[in-house]
C-alpha cells in the first residue's frame, strides 16, 4: 500500500500534469465522453441531432456555417474544420479553381465552406466514407443551397472512389483538394490521386490535422520533389487553446 507520505510527494507532480494538459483534458470531456454520454441517453449520434437543421436560415451559406460555430462552442464538439482556419476560403478566392476535390465531407461544413468561395461554372466532388455522416452531409450542403450540379456528394471510402473519379464522375483532374478526413489514409490518398493522374499540374492540396496525426504525410510532402509544401500553424477547431497545422502543398508534377 502506497504510504500517505509517498502520495503527497507525487501531488505537486500530478496537479503540474493537470494544469500543462488541461485543455486536452476538456477536449477529451467534450469531444469524447459527453459526446458518447448524450449518444446513449438520446439514441442518436451528435451528427444527426436536428438543432442545425431547425435553426439555420435556408439558402445563406454563412448562416448554416455560423449555426455549426454556435453550436460546437456551446453545445457540442464536432470534428469539421472551423471558423478560425480560413485559409481554404481566401486560396479559393486567389486560384479561383474549376474542380475541387474534398476528401471527408464528414458533416457538411466543409463543403459548405469550399463550395460559397467556388467561382461560377465551378464544381466540388466531396468524398464522404460514413453513409451516416454523408446523410448529414446531404441535408446541410442542400439547405445552405447548392445542388448537384454545384456540390456532388460521394459515398464511399476514399481509396474506392479515388481510382473511379474520372471514368464515374467525370473528374479530369482536381485544381484544389481539401483532406480533411482519416489522417492515416492522407498519403494513401495523395499518392493514389498522382498514380490515376488526377492532379492537375500547379494543384493546391490542404490538408487539416497535420501536426501530430500526419507525421509521414508531411515526410513525404516536403521530399519527394512534386511539391511545394508549407505548415500554417493554427488552432484546433473549437479549441484556441490546443495547437493545430493546416498543410499547403502546391503540385509542381512528377518531373
Amino acid at each position: 500500500m502506497v504510504s500517505p507520505a509517498i502520495a503527497l510527494a507525487f501531488l505537486p507532480f500530478l496537479v503540474t500534469l493537470l494544469i500543462r494538459y488541461r485543455h486536452y483534458l476538456a477536449l477529451l470531456y467534450r469531444a469524447v465522453l459527453l459526446g458518447w454520454l448524450r449518444d446513449r441517453l438520446t439514441g442518436v449520434p451528435r451528427e444527426q441531432r436536428a438543432y442545425l437543421l431547425a435553426h439555420a436560415v435556408p439558402g445563406d451559406p454563412r448562416h448554416v456555417l455560423q449555426t455549426f460555430d454556435q453550436w460546437c462552442y456551446r453545445r457540442e464538439h464536432l470534428s469539421s474544420v472551423g471558423p478560425l482556419k480560413g485559409r481554404s476560403e481566401r486560396l479559393l478566392y486567389e486560384r479561383a479553381p474549376l474542380r475541387v476535390l474534398e476528401l471527408g465531407a464528414y458533416c457538411g461544413y466543409g463543403t459548405v465552406l469550399l463550395a460559397q468561395g467556388l467561382p461560377p461554372g465551378a464544381r466540388l466532388y466531396a468524398v464522404e466514407g460514413d453513409p451516416r455522416h454523408a446523410a448529414v452531409a446531404e441535408k446541410v450542403i442542400r439547405l445552405a443551397g447548392f445542388d448537384e450540379q454545384r456540390v456532388e456528394l460521394i459515398v464511399g471510402p476514399s481509396e474506392e472512389v479515388i481510382p473511379r473519379l474520372r471514368e464515374k464522375h467525370g473528374l479530369p483532374k482536381a485544381d484544389f483538394v481539401f483532406m480533411d478526413h482519416g489522417k492515416r489514409c492522407y498519403l494513401r490518398d495523395l499518392r493514389l490521386l498522382e498514380t490515376h493522374q488526377l492532379l492537375a499540374e500547379g494543384a493546391t492540396v490542404l490538408a487539416d490535422n497535420v501536426l501530430f496525426p500526419a507525421p509521414h504525410f508531411l515526410q513525404y510532402a516536403k521530399t519527394c520533389g512534386k511539391y511545394r509544401c508549407k505548415v500554417h500553424r493554427a488552432s484546433l477547431e473549437y479549441f484556441r487553446a490546443i495547437p493545430d497545422g493546416i498543410a499547403e502543398l502546391r503540385y509542381a508534377g512528377n518531373g
